[in-house]
């Protein structure tokens, strides 16, 4: 197999016209083209005065490979195409007498259990809250009538945080093994749409991963695995530093040695437990701030020029960061296109918000987390729960600023940078349910990152023309934007201090987003049966 990478076809290219550039490309005969397929298709927007290309990765079956390589020996752009078939690590033996559990059926939770499941180690997963589609009734109960359900929402329940996202399905991460290639297969197989595979920003939409996240699960469970909803592990079993089962609300005890722990980062009362119970952790930065809604129109003008609203293009999306004269980085966070900005509580009288965007990307707004880093060093000392407590109180706050009815506190931005109340909206309605309140938002965070973010939305409205519109919307606050701890684990993917504990995910510190918290399931997944298999650690 032989790949082409920076291969380029106008904007409007017929799907026929592929297959001549890649002979003409090679300077080979269309008959020894015996097959090709798309490995990534992008588009580079950032000159504008260029006319906009698709660019293209390919993968090339060829008659002879062998002598195009070394007729392309010197050429960056033609080489063999890497292996990135998934290679397990072993199949469970038929006698196996004991199944491992995963706790948490989110992204990381899901291939950790689909992976176990496939080697044939029959695991057991345990979810606190409930299957999807019960699940999206209990959010929708939030957003529509202000009733929420601690145990079922937006981040507990079947799918984990991501499934009431965009299901962006892309990641920074390092992954030699091409794990997230199996990631993308495992959904694509599961329902997901074939673009996911060649896309450059792959997304799946929320009504879609919840059909997907439901086919996973049957799955698993086809192949022996046991996946049970409403099964909250209230405490752990710890022996000499050996972990031996688990202990669920009910009071029954499950037992193993081998349990992943995939959480999600707003599982605060597990954190707590698992601290009461000697686990190492320790506290890790994150980053607080408001949602930014604006017109998608006005993003895609900026983005795209007089490509903006091209079918194939879709709806533009940014990234944006600014390092303000406070110290502090201001950035976007988890953009999402034509989308809708949420309420992600997941406990009583408090408020957070998340972004949210369909299959479609066409709602009329645009959203993204305006984000501040903090640390525990410089903003919460006090041991591993710091970052919790910050959390809780920053939250809390919200929820009085938005009225104390789950509406959120928010503010024009024009407002906001002027430093005034906002007392009434103007051209962009905020799709925030149950509804927004409108006042003064600096009082919904610590000064340094009001001071912050005052600073980076002019500095951003240089990079996007329209960014710090008057009428656009913050609304407030965005608090999980990744676990304020991590549970330490070492080479062995195991709990520095209690053997048998594979922490894993967002939850544990390990993870930010769908991608990677599949790819860092698989890899506990992984870790766990070498150990059970008796096998050295890759």
């Amino acid at each position: 197999m032989l790949r082409i990478t920076e291969l380029k076809l106008p904007l409007d290219h017929p799907e026929e016209a592929l297959r001549p550039a890649i002979v003409q490309r090679l300077g080979i005969d269309d008959s020894d083209l015996l097959d090709f397929s798309l490995f990534k298709r992008s588009y580079d927007a950032r000159k504008k005065s260029s006319e906009l290309q698709f660019i293209y990765t390919i993968d090339c079956s060829l008659r002879d490979e062998a002598a195009l390589l070394g007729k392309f020996a010197d050429d960056r752009h033609i080489g063999p195409a890497p292996d990135i078939a998934y290679q397990p690590v072993g199949q469970a033996p038929a006698d196996l007498d004991e199944r491992p559990l995963v706790v948490g059926f989110g992204p990381c939770g899901i291939f950790a259990a689909l992976i176990l499941a496939q080697a044939g180690f029959k695991p057991i997963v345990l979810e606190r809250g409930t299957e999807v589609r019960q699940r999206t009734k209990d959010t929708w109960g939030l957003w529509r009538k202000h009733v929420l359900n601690p145990e079922s929402n937006v981040q507990f329940g079947e799918g984990g945080a991501g499934t009431f996202s965009d299901g962006k399905l892309y990641s920074q991460i390092k992954d030699p093994k091409h794990l997230g290639r199996k990631v993308l297969h495992e959904f694509v197989k599961a329902g997901a749409p074939e673009e996911i595979l060649y896309v450059s920003k792959p997304h799946i939409g929320t009504f879609r991963l919840t059909g997907v996240v439901a086919a996973m699960r049957e799955e698993i469970k086809a192949l022996g695995g046991e996946v049970r909803f409403q099964q909250r592990v209230s405490d752990v079993l710890i022996e000499d530093g050996q972990l031996l089962g688990v202990v669920l609300d009910n009071g029954e005890q499950i037992r193993s040695r081998h349990v992943i722990l995939a959480l999600g980062h707003s599982s605060r009362d597990t954190f707590r437990m698992l601290h009461s119970r000697g686990v190492f952790m320790e506290a890790k930065p994150f980053s607080v701030g408001f949602r930014i809604e604006h017109p998608q129109s006005l993003i895609d003008r900026a983005r795209l020029g007089k490509y903006a609203g091209h079918p194939k293009l879709g709806a533009a999306d940014y990234k944006l960061v600014h390092h303000a004269s406070n110290g502090r980085s201001v950035y976007s966070f988890c953009m999402c296109p034509g989308g809708t900005v949420v309420a992600a509580t997941s406990e009583p009288e408090r408020v957070v918000t998340n972004g949210m965007s369909q299959y479609s990307r066409n709602e009329r707004n645009a959203n993204a987390g305006i984000v501040v880093g903090i640390t525990p060093e410089q903003d919460y000392p006090g041991g591993p729960l710091a970052g919790v407590e910050l959390q809780e109180r920053l939250e809390s706050k919200a929820y009085l600023l938005g009225g104390s009815n789950y509406e959120a506190p928010g503010q024009l931005v024009g407002d906001f940078i002027a430093g005034r109340p906002s007392t009434a909206l103007g051209s962009v309605e905020p799709s925030y349910k149950p509804g927004v309140k409108l006042g003064d938002l600096s009082l919904a965070l610590p000064d340094f990152a009001i001071a912050a973010i005052r600073e980076a939305l002019p500095a951003f409205d240089k990079q996007i023309k329209g960014f710090a519109l008057h009428d656009a919307v913050l609304t407030g606050i965005e608090t999980r934007t990744s676990s304020p701890l991590r549970i330490t684990r070492g080479a062995d993917m195991q709990s520095l201090n209690v053997k048998g504990l594979y922490p894993a995910g967002e939850g544990a510190g390990y993870a930010g987003g769908i991608l990677s918290a599949g790819v860092d399931g698989i890899r506990v997944a992984e870790a766990l049966a070498r150990d059970m298999l008796g096998l050295a650690d890759a």
